[in-house]
């Protein structure tokens, strides 16, 4: 560096750069951040609230209308609406368990919330709110409808020909589950990464 140089302060075209590389690694982590573009959290409780709010809607109107009348035929026989109440989980399965699968809805909620802070792929966003969306509605029937807090029964209604009835909530963890399966499969992580193994 010259006299003149230090004078004036111009640098001689040496850096002050950090040796060890720290500088570089926060700047790939910035550049990185920036690829993957916003967080989705808005479109994860969006779906949520939609699915949500589907099923909450479609139970109050079923039962206020349907139960304890006979089925209603949507498609013949094939596709009934019959309001039947579900203490145990998909299939009448488990209905001594109702706490139990009261306090898996919740983890479930609380996982997808943990996941939230790092969803950059919208994909994934669209899933975790088919099943939080659809974890809220079952949840919200077993802490608030009879027989009691945290024992209620789930309505289902949704009734085909040889098989179980269901509701929306359930359609929209089964979407929600089948939608991660497919993500997973091709490789793409909730934070918008794709890996190839």
């Amino acid at each position: 560096m010259t006299e003149v140089e230090r004078t004036i302060g111009t640098p001689d075209g040496t850096t002050d750069e950090p040796a060890d590389g720290a500088r570089g690694e926060g700047v790939q982590e910035d550049v990185a951040t920036a690829s993957r573009g916003r967080r989705r959290i808005g479109v994860l409780i969006t779906v949520a609230a939609i699915a949500y709010a589907l099923d909450l809607i479609t139970k109050l109107i079923v039962v206020a209308v349907l139960e304890q009348h006979a089925p209603i035929q949507v498609i013949g026989t094939v596709l009934q609406l019959d309001v039947v109440r579900n203490r145990g989980a998909a299939f009448g399965i488990g209905e001594a368990l109702t706490i139990v699968l009261t306090a898996i809805a919740a983890v479930v909620i609380v996982v997808i919330a943990r996941i939230a802070r790092r969803l950059y792929s919208a994909p994934w966003a669209i899933a975790l709110g088919l099943l939080l969306g659809g974890a809220f509605g079952n949840l919200t029937d077993r802490v608030f409808r009879s027989p009691g807090v945290f024992q209620g029964a789930v309505v289902d209604f949704i009734a085909p020909t040889h098989f179980a009835v269901f509701n929306l909530a359930d359609s929209a963890i089964v979407c929600g589950g089948i939608l991660i399966v497919i993500l997973s499969f091709r490789g793409l992580d909730p934070d918008g990464t794709v890996h190839r193994d």
